[in-house]
């Protein structure tokens, strides 16, 4: 069945056969005879290979993989594209929720954007879960009782690059910070890491979302003379950062890039021979080991990409709440809520993973260095892992997180 939602939704009821089935007693408990996630996110901006369709098909994959339905009750996926704009998405989200009977949002890339819907669905007692955005106030400051976050966030970031940078020497930082939430919240973890581990900041600069020209700012960094000019930006910002600063000859001159939230597919889109040498973090890599490489060719023969941890993360994301549905028996918020908190996360892109009661869902991150040319085997051979980061090392406490929720557990 396909649904539209003005040009830009798309809404898939995919069939299939369940696994297993719902309690006789639960059928009929769900509203509107269906089970409706929608998947917000940028489809056409400078994060559109970041998640964008890509996402939306990964949750495609979660819904197959449950076979199409919970019980006899079908699930569908909505999608849309809210051009990074909070108040184009929370438009999106107030009419899915009100017209179209949407159970839960997610992906939801771009912080603001985050944070925004977030705030709504907790008035409209919706549940989010958000794998495109970074902000760690998603679960810290701004947490909601119906809120989480999956795939990474700000703070993790910051432990994985930027513990590791500083630990091997590079202990003086400049930042190159985008102007909103997200690049606010990755320089000021990034920052507590940075002198937690003996290290300095020696200044930043702010500059504009979906920039086209650095050359200002990356003046200044070089003129800072910090070892490590950390990009405390994404998608197409970061790789313009990187392609200008080459041109300057940042790198040749002895500064090291701090590539602070960089994807798979920004590395590829930007070629190793620009790329290599790059330290970065992500929590999910399709190389990893047998189990991820069958789902990335999955992915690629749908696709004709591998996916990157925002689009992995949100396949787990789908598949976590249709199983937190199943379990409870309904689609209804709080009973679903109380499933997502309980069951651990185990799928291709996390095995044990928790829940904590603000809504993180914490999991290993992975230390990553990008390949040279003549090291790599193939267009999607990217990366060599340097190290694991614990989960519990990567991400908060509850107690730590500043969620008003548990600030007291």
């Amino acid at each position: 069945m396909i649904r539209t939602f003005g040009s830009a939704v798309l809404a898939a009821a995919l069939a299939g056969t369940a696994l297993g089935s719902v309690p006789a007693a639960a059928q009929g408990t769900f509203s509107d005879n269906a089970v409706r996630i929608g998947i917000l996110n940028d489809q056409s901006g400078l994060y559109a290979e970041y998640g964008g369709q890509g996402s939306v098909e990964a949750a495609r994959m979660a819904v197959e993989d449950m076979g199409g339905k919970i019980g006899s009750v079908p699930i569908e996926i909505l999608s849309s594209d809210h051009q990074n704009k909070p108040d184009i998405a929370s438009a999106i989200a107030r009419q899915w929720y009100d017209r179209d009977n949407v159970d839960a949002i997610m992906e939801l890339t771009t912080s603001s954007v985050a944070l925004a819907v977030q705030g709504l669905s907790r008035e409209k007692k919706k549940i989010t879960i958000t794998t495109g955005a970074a902000t760690s106030d998603l679960t810290g400051k701004a947490c909601t009782p119906y809120g989480y976050h999956w795939a990474f966030d700000t703070r993790a970031l910051a432990v994985g690059t930027g513990g590791a940078l500083t630990r091997a020497g590079g202990d003086t930082w400049f930042f190159l910070t985008a102007d909103y939430a997200f690049g606010s919240a990755l320089e000021a973890d990034t920052s507590k890491v940075v002198l937690a581990n003996g290290g300095k900041v020696l200044g930043s600069v702010r500059h504009p979302l979906s920039n086209q020209d650095f050359s200002s700012f990356l003046l200044q960094a070089q003129g800072s003379k910090a070892k490590v000019i950390g990009l405390a930006n994404a998608g197409l910002d970061t790789s313009n950062a990187i392609k200008q600063a080459a041109e300057y000859g940042i790198v040749e001159g002895g500064q090291k890039l701090a590539a602070l939230l960089f994807t798979l597919s920004e590395v590829h889109g930007l070629g190793l021979k620009v790329a290599q040498g790059l330290t970065l973090t992500e929590g999910w890599y399709w190389d990893a080991n047998d189990e991820t490489r069958a789902f990335g060719q999955r992915y690629m023969k749908r696709t004709g990409r591998m996916p990157n941890m925002i689009q992995a993360g949100t396949y787990s994301a789908v598949l976590s709440y249709l199983k937190a549905v199943k379990a409870a028996g309904t689609d209804e918020t709080d009973a679903v809520n109380a499933k997502l908190k309980a069951l651990p996360v185990d799928d291709v892109f996390a095995h044990g993973g928790i829940v904590q009661p603000n809504g993180r869902m914490v999991h290993d991150m992975y230390l990553f260095e990008v390949k040279k040319p003549a090291e790599s085997k193939g267009p999607w051979d990217l990366y060599r892992q340097l190290a694991t980061i614990p989960g519990k090392e990567a991400f908060a406490s509850p107690a730590e997180s500043g969620c008003p929720l548990t600030a007291a557990k």
